[in-house]
Formats: C-alpha cells, sequence, structure tokens
C-alpha cells in the first residue's frame, strides 16, 4: 500500500502547477493560522482545485518563497511556487482548517524515442515564437538546449488562457509526452484565437468591420 502522509489543505478555484508561481492574498482566520504554522514550521501545504460543490482529488503542493506584504489585521500577500503531486486519500477536519492524508505521484518512465520527444518539443517552441501575446513565466531556453517534455509541459500549462479544468486535467496525467501534445494542441487554439483577435482590433482601429469570416472562425475556436 503506498505510505500517505498528513498536509495542510487549501482548496481554491485555480490549479497549481509544479514550478508554477502563484500569488495568493490570505485574509480567513483559518488560514492566516494555517500559513501562519506553515511559515513556522517552514513546511509547505497543498492546494486542490474547488469548484464550488466539490475538492478534486489531485492536487499539488506550494511552498511559500516570500512574504509580499503584511496586514496590520493579519492578512497577507505571500508568493508560492508549485512542488509536489500528490493524490488525497481521505479529509480530515479536526483543526479550523482542512488537512488531508495524501501520497505523492510523477510521471512515469516513457519509452518514447528522442526524435518523437524532440519533435514535440519543437512543436510547442515554435508556437511560442509565433505569437507575441504570450509571455513565458520562465527565461526562454537557449537554442540547442536539451528540454525535457516534462518542464516545457508545465511552463505551457501555466500560461494564461488556459482553464482551471484544463489545467487539472494536465495536473493529472503520468505521461510527460502526452501532457506536452495536449499542451501544444490547446496552445495551438491560444495562438489562432490570439491572432484573430489582433486582425480584429487592427480592424476596429482603423474604423473597418472585421469580415464575417474572421468571426466565424473565432466562433469555432471559442466551441472548441
Amino acid at each position: 500500500m503506498t505510505e500517505t502522509v498528513k498536509i495542510p489543505i487549501f482548496p481554491l478555484g485555480v490549479v497549481l502547477l509544479p514550478d508554477m508561481l502563484l500569488p495568493l492574498h490570505i485574509f480567513e482566520e483559518r488560514y492566516k493560522q494555517m500559513i501562519f504554522e506553515c511559515l513556522t514550521e517552514q513546511r509547505p501545504f497543498g492546494i486542490v482545485l474547488f469548484d464550488g460543490q466539490s475538492i478534486r482529488s489531485v492536487g499539488c503542493m506550494a511552498r511559500i518563497i516570500e512574504i509580499v506584504k503584511r496586514y496590520d489585521d493579519g492578512r497577507m500577500d505571500i508568493l508560492t511556487r508549485g512542488g509536489e503531486r500528490f493524490v488525497i486519500r481521505g479529509l480530515i477536519q479536526d483543526r479550523a482548517y482542512m488537512e488531508a492524508r495524501v501520497f505523492f505521484f510523477d510521471d512515469e518512465q516513457e519509452e518514447a524515442s528522442d526524435d518523437q520527444s524532440k519533435e514535440v518539443v519543437e512543436s510547442a517552441l515554435n508556437l511560442l515564437k509565433e505569437d507575441p501575446d504570450i509571455h513565458l513565466g520562465v527565461d526562454p531556453p537557449n537554442p540547442g538546449d536539451r528540454i525535457h517534455p516534462k518542464t516545457l509541459s508545465y511552463v505551457i500549462a501555466a500560461l494564461e488562457g488556459f482553464a482551471p479544468a484544463e489545467r487539472q486535467d494536465f495536473l493529472e496525467m503520468t505521461s510527460s509526452t502526452e501532457r506536452l501534445k495536449k499542451c501544444v494542441q490547446a496552445l495551438s487554439r491560444i495562438v489562432a484565437r490570439n491572432r484573430l483577435t489582433r486582425e480584429i482590433r487592427k480592424m476596429i482601429g482603423g474604423n473597418g468591420h472585421p469580415p464575417k469570416s474572421i468571426l466565424r472562425e473565432l466562433q469555432g475556436l471559442e466551441k472548441k
């Protein structure tokens, strides 16, 4: 049986990914207490997606890397970074804030060839270069660097434009190459949507009207 550990849980309407930076404003009393204890004991806490009705079973550990601001009433702004992924085995509600018994997991070993991995990585990098509206939260890789699909998949999944449900799917996947492929497919839609939006803004700025073909294409992307 997989060994479990007890961790503090913070249900939120967002998804944290490994290495992703996530700023948080802490204002509820129970989470003030949780963050105070995490800071005192220098330990991370878990973030899980909460859609208003249910909590997802797969989440990501968050490490506090900076206290951005403290307020007189105990509220604080913090900056966190994503760590290990986990699966919840059971929830514990003995304290003011929620805790859970979890086990950690990682991507599986893959049999994909270097050529296959390189092809997917190149497709992703080409899409990122194509769109001036996409800004990476990390330094871009240098030409010729060996880039692991796992690392790049999380970089892409952390970009703006992905819905929480999409990011949750990326978080739960255990194949680096398949995750990157899915990210590339989703990223291609974002790039296409951004391109059409720029064309429409340019036409409107010139007092023109966007052709119906562009509007239909944009509507089609929104439905995907």
